[in-house]
């Protein structure tokens, strides 16, 4: 069976939100999933494979922070790179989700 377009949507559009997500503040990993959880229901299994190829394109860099129960936590922050990537996700998001709104409008 294929996937719902939900599912496909959430795919197309996760590593602008976590970019997104990001450019406003650093964050660890469950916080991010914690955050997409919420709003658009993704899945746990998803966040760490993606910030990890985040990162080898140079998109998000890490650092650790020491907890006071236990390991340090590894905390993302978006790279120039990255902010230059989302500036022009976001271009091509409004711009596709323009042209989908014109040919949905033609049903009103």
């Amino acid at each position: 069976m294929p996937e719902s377009i939900q599912i496909q949507l959430k795919k197309g559009v996760l590593e602008m939100c976590v970019l997104t997500l990001l450019a406003r503040g650093d964050s660890y990993g469950y916080e991010l999933f914690s955050k997409l959880m919420a709003q658009i229901g993704m899945g746990e299994g998803t966040i760490y494979p993606l910030m990890r190829r985040m990162q080898n394109e140079g998109l998000v860099a890490t650092y650790l922070v020491e907890s006071t129960g236990g390991a340090p936590r590894k905390y993302y922050k978006i790279t120039e790179q990255g902010r230059g990537t989302l500036v022009a996700q976001r271009a091509e998001w409004k711009d596709f989700r323009a042209s989908v709104d014109s040919i949905l409008g033609e049903d009103r």
